[in-house]
């Protein structure tokens, strides 16, 4: 029957890998990073340095319209924002100063263009490389290559810098500023004068260096604050006027002065994106001594491309900002980084009429490359190349062949073709897989909420429903097939396809004619206005804004007290008194439980100064705070009794319950409290030095995991009823010779959602030894307010019950009312508005145990729980587990909406094969409600990512959030998945058996 009925939810979850993957595949760029550093021991892959030294200014933003070596026209659409270089540089040394407009590769967000400035490679939102998740840069750079050569690197500016490379900065002359705060157009540009022009001049150190780097951030911050043309730009520009000035007047003949700007800006003043503005950066290369080009008139003018800026009227001249990498090293004597993509740029290098000497820079220049392509080709991620790799082979060959007649030109077209081809396959945006990813994703919401729907009508509807879905599906992927078949070719011959493979057209032609097959047999879904709708339609919205983004763990408990209104507004016109003071009370409880749940908090970078990090004591990793200390012990010990509390309620504390909970839950909740004790300890010294506490806290850890899920899962596996079954003798009745028997089953009315509570409780126990100390009081709260919304909803329904039964007989709901009696709910339908707490739930706890959408919020010690070494798989899986369990909890939970207070009425019965018992049903449809829920927070993350792409915040912010919503998304579907095939299976099995023709005389 469940591989007949249940088949549904795995239906689903395909759709949302296939929407995860196609999207992801056209929106999170990918490469791997390779650690390789250039090296030689003579001059065999450098050139002789025609400078000791380097400056390099970074004027963040510096579109290259901002500078300009003459004042622009009045009526030039540049006239507001224009740094203006000394007219006698370019005038009297035109073979000493280069301006050129320099392409930034997308994504253009700082931390992604310093990667590429120093790398000269192309970097991608997803860098995979020796460090997972951080952002330091493995590979070889021009910052590596001088301490590589022993050279001194001196910095001033954005601290992104020496968060991508730490330690690499001389101590006595590195001064970092804060760079994230964009209200602040002053702090970090007047730190770096103040320290930049003693280091030019009469700092102790200020021959030690040999490359300064100085990092301005106030054009940046002006143009996000307010726009590129407002006032403040100028006045910002003119201090940047006077910098270079002052610059240009103490540098020595010796030293190289490069200034740039790491990306542009939109008309806005955002970037993030690859808008014409946002990559159009500026680059000027200056020497004051030593000439650096015979002249650009005896350059090829096929060597010198040209671009016309948008709103200008004359072209200029165009390079990529990644050929100033290689350029650079030469220049100073250097070895090329391994991974540089970029070309030599030849104004700096043709010193003679034949330019012999850029000849040979440009063939260094090759013969990098090529070694860096080999060497990639033979990684693991080697097959990206395989289709063009002929094309790239067949162009060295011709490069590097001795006789070539036109060997400058053959070098060239080798490394700008080595340069697209990486392009096209690493940085660029696929707007048709973000379109069929986006696609799938909301025809998947279609067919859930169709399902959801559909799974509400009547047994035998449904059953014939889910049991006539095969044949169309099965024919809908036959067509979509074919489809994908027959159009593939002719698509390709548009250049938006080229990107888009046979594979990946053929799941989107396939996903699509299912999904709308479902579509059409459940019907389209149609929603009715209702308070319980709010959340699921603001909560999407407010991903396409960054301000809600950063807020969400704010925004959620707001949205779950909402769903508390609902059944307030039930308790106040409920007939019976003791129904209005269970929805109250409850209520009550479950939502001092949200609001202490939020107290627990850490802190994304952007909400500060507003946000106190609570989750740990100070804000440090290693110590919890106090008030945990001495609730954590006690909470173990109360999870356990308040769940058996609750169950008592229904008389179903019986069997398997009164084992599990005091015996079984109790003592893993405290081994796992005692672990993460033990780890402060450890972290601390607390106990000073002489004592490692790694074994023990292993073993423990161990032993809490291992008998949670063996011992545990087993007890559970073959006794999984809470109920009592007794039997006693009836007095004989008139007539009789023998009295009867009478069959008494404690525990009858909750059979079903009982034994499916303790099986939660095992994953329950599972998560809390992954769980840091606070985050083990936070699912403490949470599961007294789950218990709590299941009491809310089952007295909910009880009042609707006796409503219903007044509008159909008054007199028999009055005698209900005298006995103080509730109505049986029969076959309750799951509604939106019960499932929706139980989704926000586990989204709240997810933020309550110290997550957010970032991957600095991930606590990577818990790799080492049952290790002391990173160990495969468990490491990862322990990671996951720490960061979506609470998720995997409360979506696990869905069905105990359809299984709480709720008799097995059909079960007892011997029904037809062609049936779905009851709570069967209802079980499967709060499963489908709960994946399609979170199936509309992906589409809304996902929409918020593919439409603000060109936002300043997109890698930052939208980009995390949809991989948080797309990891979320699986973890629900895996969560359903198991809650019904391992949960619901189990539970419908013992009590068929337990039941099944058994005639129950009296039952509690």
């Amino acid at each position: 029957m469940f591989s007949r009925t249940a088949w549904p939810l795995l239906y689903l979850a395909t759709l949302h890998v296939a929407g995860i993957y196609l999207f992801t595949r056209g929106f999170l760029l990918s490469r791997l990073s390779l650690a390789t550093v250039s090296a030689c021991d003579d001059s065999a892959c450098t050139l002789p340095p025609t400078h000791k030294r380097a400056i390099v200014l970074i004027i963040d933003a510096l579109r290259f319209d901002f500078l300009s070596p003459d004042p622009p026209e009045p009526h030039s659409p540049y006239h507001h924002n224009v740094i203006t270089l000394p007219r006698e540089l370019t005038a009297k040394y035109p073979r000493k100063s280069f301006l050129f407009h320099a392409y930034s590769d997308p994504p253009t967000t700082t931390l992604q263009r310093i990667k590429g400035i120093v790398t000269g490679s192309l970097p991608t939102f997803i860098d995979m490389g020796h460090n997972f998740g951080g952002a330091t840069i493995d590979e070889d750079s021009l910052v590596k290559q001088f301490v590589a050569a022993n050279k001194t690197v001196a910095f001033m500016g954005d601290d992104t810098w020496l968060t991508v490379f730490p330690g690499s900065f001389h101590p006595n002359m590195s001064y970092p500023f804060d760079s994230f705060n964009v209200e602040d157009l002053y702090t970090v540009d007047n730190g770096v004068i103040h320290h930049l022009f003693p280091l030019l001049t009469d700092h102790p150190h200020a021959h030690d260096w040999d490359l300064l780097i100085g990092h301005f951030l106030g054009v940046d911050h002006v143009g996000h604050r307010v726009g590129p043309d407002h006032p403040t730009m100028l006045t910002k520009q003119q201090v940047m006027n006077e910098v270079l000035t002052n610059v240009v007047e103490v540098l020595d003949d010796d030293t190289l002065l490069v200034v740039m700007g790491d990306h542009g800006m939109d008309r806005k003043g955002d970037h993030g994106g690859d808008g014409d503005l946002e990559v159009a950066a500026a680059l000027w290369v200056y020497s004051k001594g030593k000439y650096l080009s015979y002249g650009d008139d005896y350059v090829p003018q096929q060597l010198l491309p040209t671009i016309l800026f948008p709103d200008a009227t004359v072209p200029h001249r165009f390079v990529q900002q990644i050929d100033l990498l290689p350029s650079l090293a030469l220049l100073l004597g250097l070895p090329i980084p391994y991974n540089n993509l970029g070309t030599v740029i030849p104004e700096l290098f043709w010193r003679d009429r034949n330019g012999k000497e850029y000849a040979r820079a440009l063939e260094l220049n090759a013969q990098q490359i090529e070694r860096y392509l080999s060497t990639y080709r033979a990684s693991p991620s080697g097959g990206e190349l395989d289709s063009v790799w002929g094309d790239l082979q067949a162009a060295w060959i011709k490069a590097s062949d001795p006789r070539s007649v036109n060997k400058i030109h053959d070098l060239v077209t080798f490394t700008r073709l080595a340069l697209e081809t990486c392009r096209s396959l690493w940085a660029q945006f696929n707007v048709v897989l973000i379109g069929y990813g986006l696609t799938i994703i909301f025809l998947s919401i279609g067919a859930g909420w169709g399902l959801f729907r559909a799974s509400g009508k009547r047994a035998d509807v449904w059953a014939k429903i889910i049991f006539k879905l095969h044949m169309p599906l099965f024919i809908a992927s036959a067509a979509g097939i074919a489809i994908a078949g027959s159009s593939f070719v002719p698509l390709q011959a548009f250049e938006v396809f080229e990107g888009v493979s046979l594979l990946q057209h053929t799941l989107f032609s396939t996903a699509t004619a299912g999904s709308v097959a479902v579509i059409l047999i459940t019907g389209f879904p149609n929603f009715h206005p209702s308070l319980s709708l709010l959340p699921l339609l603001l909560h999407p919205l407010a991903f396409l804004s960054n301000s809600y983004t950063f807020w969400e763990d704010r925004a959620v408990p707001f949205f779950l007290l909402t769903n508390l209104i609902s059944p307030l507004l039930t308790a106040l016109y409920s007939p019976q008194k003791h129904l209005r003071r269970r929805i109250l009370s409850f209520g009550l409880l479950y939502a001092a439980c949200v609001r202490l749940m939020a107290a627990s908090t850490v802190c994304r970078e952007e909400q500060h100064p507003w946000c106190h990090m609570t989750f740990f004591s100070g804000g440090t990793v290693a110590e919890p705070p106090r008030l945990i200390v001495w609730v954590i012990v006690p909470t173990c010990l109360f999870v356990p009794w308040i769940i058996r509390r609750v169950l008592a309620i229904s008389k179903s504390d019986q069997g398997v319950a009164r084992l599990f909970l005091p015996y079984g839950l109790a003592p893993v909740l405290l081994a796992g409290t005692a672990y993460w004790i033990l780890e402060w300890f450890d972290t601390a010294q607390i106990l000073g030095d002489e004592y490692d506490l790694r074994y023990p806290r292993t073993l423990i850890a161990q032993t809490a995991m291992s008998s949670m899920l063996l011992a545990g899962g087993l007890l559970w596996q073959l006794v999984p009823a809470c109920i009592t079954i007794t039997q006693e003798k009836l007095p004989p009745s008139d007539g009789e010779a023998t009295g009867g028997v009478q069959v008494i089953i404690v525990g009858f009315a909750n059979a079903l959602g009982s034994p499916y509570l303790i099986f939660w409780c095992i994953a329950l126990g599972v998560v809390w030894v992954t769980t840091q100390l606070t985050g083990q009081v936070v699912l403490g709260l949470a599961s007294v307010a789950l218990l709590a919304h299941l009491e809310i909803v089952d007295s909910v329904r009880d009042t609707k019950a006796l409503l219903r039964a007044f509008d159909a007989s008054p007199s028999a709901a009055l005698q209900m009312l005298q006995a103080q009696r509730s109505p049986p709910v029969g076959e309750a339908c799951i509604q939106l508005n019960e499932l929706a707490p139980l989704a926000l739930l586990g989204l709240h706890a997810f933020f309550a145990t110290g997550h957010m959408s970032t991957i600095s919020s991930i606590q990577w010690k818990t790799a080492f729980i049952l290790t002391p070494t990173v160990t495969y798989p468990s490491s990862p899986v322990l990671v996951a587990i720490n960061s979506f369990g609470p998720l995997f909890l409360f979506s696990l939970a869905a069905p105990l909406l359809a299984l709480w207070n709720v008799a097995p009425l059909d079960i007892a019965k011997d029904p037809p094969a062609s049936t779905i018992p009851a709570a069967h049903q209802n079980a499967l449809r709060a499963t489908l409600g709960m994946s399609s829920y979170f199936a509309v927070l992906l589409a809304g993350s996902a929409v918020g990512a593919a439409a603000l792409r060109r936002h300043l915040m997109v890698w930052k912010v939208f980009a995390p959030r949809y991989m948080t919503g797309a990891a979320q998304m699986l973890v629900v579907d895996v969560a359903v998945v198991v809650s019904m095939w391992v949960g619901v299976r189990r539970v419908m099995e013992k009590a068929g058996t337990v039941f099944r023709g058994r005639q129950a005389g009296t039952s509690s």
